[in-house]
């Protein structure tokens, strides 16, 4: 599966339903950027069990709000649309499949 950005407009129907894991990242975020390999390699490994979806605060500041984004990058684990886990700021790979392998 390759990594979807999502939008405000996009953000629901990418995330209802399944295993997702969400990045809220900006383009001029230094950790955001070293993170972005990161999840291409979670996504190519694990991408029949987990979607990865990115979302721009920049230009999606709607959905950034709902979900009182305060910091990037912010990484949220959800199942069926609902949070079920999140994590804040560069994660390495192992923590970050660690943290998806948990709602498998």
């Amino acid at each position: 599966m390759a990594i979807v950005n999502a939008t405000d407009q996009t953000f629901t129907n990418e995330t209802g339903e399944g295993l997702v894991l969400v990045d809220f990242w900006a383009p001029w975020c230094g950790p955001c950027k070293m993170i972005a390999p990161v999840l291409v390699e979670i996504d190519e490994e694990l991408g029949e069990k987990v979607k990865v979806v990115k979302v721009d605060v920049d230009e999606n500041q709607e959905t950034a709000a709902k979900f009182e984004v305060m910091s990037i990058p912010s990484l949220f684990v959800m199942k069926d649309g609902q949070i079920v886990d999140k994590a804040l700021g560069y994660k390495p790979k192992e923590a970050l499949v660690e943290l998806v392998s948990k709602h498998f």
